[in-house]
Order: C-alpha cells, then sequence, then structure tokens
C-alpha cells in the first residue's frame, strides 16, 4: 500500500527522521514518530497530544534512547518505515475508509494509526487518554461522514487484498499485496472461519495480558528496585513479544476483538481485588504474564507455528527474569541495613578468633566472613561453626568463604563464591534456596550475569590495590558508579577500602563496603570497625 501525505504530514516526517531511536537505527521507528508529531505545534495531532498533557519532554523520558541528529544538507532526508510505522499507517487507512482514495495521511491520520496500533508506542499513548476511537470520530466529523457508515464506500482494487504486517515489509516493499495466507488454520478446517476468529480472540487478549503482566513487571522494577538492569530485560521482552506476533498482524487480531462480548470481563475472583504488598503485584503480574505466553504459544500453533516457538522461548526468559527481580527484592529487604562486611580468617587459635568475632560484633559489623586458605577442613569447620553461633546470638550474618558445605555444617548464612569457583547454581544446591549466596564480580557484563544467576548480593571490584588479595588489573571506581547506576542487587565495594578513601567510594554510588586487613590487621579491630560504620551509616539509611 502506497502512502501520500499532507503537506503538514510531511514535515512531521523530517521532523521525525532527526530523532533515531539510536545511533545505528536505519529505519524510521514509532517513537520518533512520535516527536515529529509533537514538534508541528499547530497540526491537529499536536492539539490532541496537547489535550492529554503529551509533550516533547514526557516522550523523552519514556525513551531516552532517542537523540538528535543533523540529516544530511542534501534533499530531504526520511529513512525507510520500520514494520512498526508501517503497520500503523496501514491500520490508519484501514479505519478511515470513508476517505477518497488514493489515501492522503494527514497528521491526526498518523496519530489514529500510533494508537490503534499494537506496538509499545500505542499501548503508551492509550495509557496516556489518547483514544483510537475518539480520533477517528472526529475525523469522521471534520470530514462530514456519520459514524461508522463504511457501507457505501468504493475500495479501490489496489486496496482490496489482505496484507501481513510482517518485519521485512516497508513503505518500500509491497510485494505482500493480496496475500491472503493465514498460517496454518485454513477456511476449510475452522468452518467458515470460525475456529479462526476464535483464535484471533484468544491470542489478542493473550497477547494484552502478557503484554500488561511485563509492564506491571518493568514498572516495580524501574520504580521499586531502581533496577536499570531488569528494566531494560523487561523492555526488551515486551519488544520481542509485539515482534513475535508482527506474522499474526494487528488488523486481524483487531477484526476478530469482541471484547463487549467478552465473558471474562464481568468475572472477578475476589484475590483480584486487593494486594497486601508490592511484592503480591510482582508475583500476580509475572503469573499473568507467563499463564498468557502459555496461552500465546499454544493457540499461535493454530495459525503460525514460528510465532508459538517465539513464544516458548518468551515464558522461558521470563521465568529467568522472575528469578532476578523476586531474589533482588527480597535481597535488599534482607540486607537492607548491612553497610559493613568484615572477611576475617581463622586466627592462629580458636580463642583468638571468638575473641575477634565477638569484638567486631560489638563494634556494630552487620555481616562476617570466613575466609581461610590455611586450615584444614576440621579447623575450618570448627572455626565456621563459632562463627556461625556467635552472629546467630547478636542477629548478624555469617558467611563461609568458597565453601558451602562448610556453610551448611556450620549453620551459617550463606557462601560466598568467585569467579573461579562454583557456580550460583552449584552453591545453590548445596546451601539451599533460603542461605544467601554471595559472588565476586570485577566487570559489569560479569555483575549482570550473577544477577540473572540467582545471586542474592555481589561484591564489586577491587576498588585499590589491598594487602589481602593482589589482582593484575584493578576495575576501580568506574566499576563502582557502573554497578552503582544499573544494578539494583545489594552490592559490596571491595579491595584496599579504608577511612581513608571510603569518602571516595562513597562519591561513586556505593551504600555497603566489604573490607579486610583495613580492619583485622588494624592495632585496634572493633576501633576501625567503627570508624567505618560510623562514616557508611553517616549516609541516608536506604536500601
Amino acid at each position: 500500500m502506497q502512502f501520500t501525505f499532507t503537506a503538514a504530514a510531511e514535515r512531521v516526517l523530517d521532523h521525525a527522521a532527526k530523532w533515531p531511536l539510536s545511533a545505528e537505527a536505519v529505519e524510521l521507528q514509532a517513537e520518533s514518530l512520535l516527536l515529529g508529531l509533537l514538534a508541528e505545534p499547530e497540526c491537529r495531532a499536536a492539539v490532541m497530544l496537547g489535550r492529554v498533557n503529551v509533550d516533547v519532554a514526557i516522550v523523552r523520558r519514556e525513551w531516552p534512547g532517542l537523540r538528535q541528529i543533523t540529516p544530511p544538507a542534501q534533499g530531504r532526508h526520511c529513512p525507510p518505515f520500520s514494520s512498526n510505522v508501517d503497520c500503523s499507517l496501514r491500520l490508519a487507512a484501514d479505519r478511515l475508509p470513508f476517505l477518497p482514495r488514493p489515501i492522503e495521511l494527514a497528521t491526526e491520520h498518523i496519530l489514529l494509526g500510533l494508537a490503534a496500533a499494537d506496538h509499545e508506542v500505542a499501548c503508551w499513548l492509550r495509557r496516556h487518554g489518547i483514544d483510537p476511537d475518539q480520533i477517528a470520530a472526529e475525523i469522521r466529523a471534520l470530514h462530514g461522514s456519520p459514524p461508522d457508515d463504511y457501507s457505501s464506500v468504493p475500495i479501490d482494487a489496489d486496496d482490496a487484498g489482505e496484507y501481513v504486517c510482517d518485519p521485512t515489509l516497508n513503505n518500500n516493499n509491497n510485494n505482500n499485496k493480496g496475500n491472503n495466507s493465514r498460517g496454518a488454520l485454513s477456511p476449510s478446517s475452522c468452518g467458515n472461519h470460525v475456529g479462526e476468529i476464535a483464535a484471533l480472540r484468544i491470542i489478542d487478549a493473550a497477547a494484552n495480558r502478557a503484554r500488561e503482566g511485563l509492564r506491571v513487571v518493568e514498572d516495580f522494577a524501574r520504580l521499586t528496585l531502581d533496577d536499570r538492569h531488569l528494566t531494560e530485560l523487561c523492555k526488551q521482552l515486551r519488544h520481542d513479544l509485539v515482534e513475535a506476533l508482527l506474522p499474526i498482524s494487528v488488523e486481524r487480531r483487531l477484526a476478530a476483538r469482541e471484547t463487549r462480548a467478552d465473558v471474562g470481563t464481568s468475572l472477578d475472583a475476589p484475590s483480584e481485588a486487593r494486594r497486601e504488598t508490592p511484592a503480591d503485584v510482582l508475583t500476580a503480574n509475572f503469573s499473568r504474564a507467563e499463564e498468557s505466553l502459555r496461552s500465546l504459544e499454544e493457540f499461535c500453533k493454530l495459525l503460525d507455528p514460528a510465532a508459538a516457538a517465539a513464544m516458548k522461548q518468551l515464558r522461558y526468559r521470563t521465568y529467568t527474569l522472575q528469578r532476578a527481580v523476586c531474589i533482588t527484592d527480597h535481597a535488599r529487604r534482607r540486607l537492607v541495613s548491612a553497610r559493613l562486611y568484615v572477611l576475617l580468617d581463622g586466627r592462629a587459635t580458636p580463642e583468638e578468633f571468638q575473641r575477634l568475632v565477638h569484638a567486631l560484633i560489638g563494634a556494630g559489623t552487620d555481616v562476617l566472613q570466613l575466609r581461610d586458605k590455611r586450615l584444614d577442613d576440621r579447623g575450618l569447620l570448627d572455626r565456621a561453626g563459632l562463627l556461625a553461633a556467635a552472629a546467630r546470638a547478636a542477629g548478624v550474618l555469617a558467611i563461609v568463604n568458597d565453601r558451602p558445605d562448610i556453610a551448611v555444617l556450620a549453620g551459617a548464612d550463606g557462601v560466598h563464591v568467585g569467579q573461579e569457583e562454583m557456580p550460583v547454581a552449584d552453591a545453590r544446591r548445596v546451601v539451599g534456596p533460603d542461605a544467601l549466596v554471595g559472588v565476586s564480580t570485577h566487570s559489569l557484563d560479569q555483575a549482570r550475569q550473577a544477577v540473572l544467576d540467582g545471586a542474592d548480593y555481589i561484591g564489586v571490584g577491587p576498588v585499590f590495590p589491598s594487602e589481602t588479595k593482589q589482582f593484575a588489573a584493578y576495575p576501580g571506581l568506574e566499576f563502582v558508579r557502573a554497578v552503582s547506576a544499573e544494578i539494583g542487587l545489594p552490592s559490596f565495594a571491595i579491595g584496599g577500602i579504608s577511612p581513608a578513601n571510603l569518602h571516595e567510594v562513597l562519591a561513586a554510588g556505593a551504600m555497603r563496603v566489604a573490607v579486610g586487613a583495613a580492619v583485622t590487621a588494624a592495632p585496634d579491630p572493633a576501633a576501625a570497625a567503627r570508624q567505618l560504620r560510623k562514616l557508611l551509616t553517616g549516609r541516608a539509611e536506604s536500601p
């Protein structure tokens, strides 16, 4: 389907081309087109957006990847349309059959298509009060057409064919005109399209539920956990869901939609009326998304087996995301007051070790880790038992380094592993679901992976050279900044930290630190711990 545009709409396209969603974008995206509409403040679409207080600032906050560029000086520059833009324009044309053909799209027609589609921008517009039915009604009134009176409108032969919204299509690729392929379900197998319509209704409803559930999860990750990494994973899942459904076009799904006839709209379970905690909201919406993805997988098999396979993989990714989000939420609450983490060896005797443990607990240490490479297993188990007993009595956390078996036998609260030691999954199988599993990380990729692996906290460093452990390289304060900006899982900056440089670590965004020699090698370990604790808790106490 070829499109022509009014002069104002042409200017909108020119503006939109200056706002790619990323430096690598080669197609015009729906997000860019929305900014293009707002760049023409006198056009009807901008006026409609203004009624619901949608402006450039709000759009750029929602999609921070939008960056203004300077287009080539020679001639008009408009990149090819993305599949989402192409589908939106086709949908606008379909909903305006009373307009003369070939249709000339104005700015309000573009906004109608953007709001009526089934991609992320469409959902966002509808949440902000842009109603495609209301826009269509205003356009009909503008052209003097009776509401919903399409019966006498002639349809050009070029526009009569069915089209499929496919990611390979754009406004320069129209080879699919007249393509009536509808996937695996044929009219003869469903009795005059009844079965096909039923499948499309289910797919439409399940897609809406899955996308809505993932959006609630994304809001939780973004605004409750302040976790950029998990927020981006949620957003990518929603994008991939929309992409996977493109072969079963939004036009066909909307044609089959019958919300007023849906018996489920009047069914409400008492448990749906109330949630006790944000965690309850999170659990309910993960379940909503996962169950919907399963329904999509099964019913897509009737229309598009490839889409069904994609839904299966999206469901598995959602399971992994659920673990990461829920563990992050639980770990933040469990470690909400943990600021000072001290690593200590087993000392020369059990008595000396016990005195040091009690002194550090009395000084306000929140987490104590036993790390000793020289003790044999019996000696290590003995020290770990002493640590666990003292920590349990004081409400302090006891961790054993590298040895989940020793941690379990001693009754410690958890285990800490490095990048070369036992993986998180194997450690978890030994210590069980309730114990803490911490991981040392030395790069942002390792930190991201630890979150997805199910770690309860991460060590971030080494920040500075230390007396305890030598490294070939030091990720330093830049690594601390990167983790603080992106990862919501509790993290402890580690490596050469002392009262002299702690202010630099805190300025980089860290809220928790792990230290060894700065405390245990000090003339008065308890005094050193108290000093660090005081410097740490002088900051705002927030998770």
